[in-house]
């Protein structure tokens, strides 16, 4: 069982491309499961959801196969995502819900965790009581441990100090380019020797494996020994939305593998991603089949 924790979000998308027109299931667990359940995996999502969504949610799960353990709050978490024709986007607070009390026994014989908070849901206490709960590696997507809301309701990134106790909770920590630098004080954009050192110092902050995502440029891999570079599958990126959420899915479903190649998990997990950003919301086509075959046809363009 591959378990996220993590609110589920019910998002509002807008890019040059394409817009939602209505709030659509998403989240950073929620996604990381959906890529794991449409890879053929069993997957089990923990969070808090409110009255205002819960039924679509719980048939939006069923459609995809995802079991789910919901603690009950006033409203379901959600924002605005404005997309402009360079790629950055607004955020914006559509609906809150509050920290993630508690999560299932399943957790104690999970094959692979995710923490994916997407608004500090996910606090030093919980996490440790996960790491204390569960033998199972656990994969950290930070980018719910640094945001905040600013008073008119728009969201700002800030560098948490709990980050520094929870990464060292946490086997793999998979951080995009915007949270890498706020982490480490490396830009990762600035050059390739910049990118390899701001995985070397989110290792160094106490996991076994740094991941720092760069989207077009792809991502860096690095676990104390070697520094993997990964290309991104080229693509016509329709929405950027859910993309690391998605390459934290396909990581654990390779890695948790066996003999599975740090190298082509990584290859894996970027073609896992570029599927995601081919479409919007949580119905991207995604199989096994697409995905190794993107990922032989990535691998035989890169041959070390």
């Amino acid at each position: 069982m591959f378990v996220g924790i993590g609110n589920p979000v019910y998002d509002f998308i807008q890019t040059p491309q394409v817009s939602t027109g209505t709030r659509i299931l998403s989240g950073c667990s929620t996604n990381g499961c959906l890529a794991v359940s449409k890879l053929g995996k069993p997957a089990y999502l923990v969070g808090c959801v409110g009255s205002d969504f819960h039924d679509r949610f719980v048939a939006d799960l069923q459609r995809f196969d995802i079991q789910h353990t919901v603690y009950p709050t006033e409203e379901t978490g959600g924002f605005s995502l404005i997309y402009d024709a360079r790629g950055d986007r607004t955020l914006d607070v559509l609906g809150v819900a509050p920290p993630v009390p508690d999560f299932p026994p399943v957790v104690a014989d999970a094959a692979f965790v995710l923490v994916g908070p997407i608004l500090g849901e996910t606090p030093v206490s919980l996490v440790e009581r996960l790491r204390d709960a569960t033998p199972a590696p656990i994969l950290l997507d930070p980018q719910g441990c640094l945001r905040r809301i600013l008073d008119d309701g728009r969201i700002e990134r800030y560098r948490n100090p709990d980050i520094d106790r929870i990464i060292p909770l946490c086997d793999v920590v998979k951080a995009n380019e915007h949270e890498a630098r706020i982490i480490t004080g490396i830009d990762p954009t600035a050059n390739a020797e910049a990118a390899q050192a701001a995985a070397e110092r989110l290792y160094h902050l106490g996991c076994k494996i740094a991941i720092v995502t760069l989207a077009a440029e792809g991502s860096v891999i690095y676990d104390g020994r070697d520094t993997i570079r990964i290309p991104a599958y080229a693509t016509n990126a329709v929405d950027p939305t859910g993309a690391g959420d998605t390459y934290a899915g396909g990581f654990m479903a390779c890695y948790s593998e066996q003999n599975a190649d740090l190298r082509e998990v990584g290859f894996f997990a970027s073609c896992v991603a570029s599927v995601m950003v081919e479409n919007t919301g949580p119905d991207f086509p995604l199989t096994r089949d697409e995905a190794d075959h993107r990922t032989q046809k990535l691998l035989a363009a890169y041959q070390s």
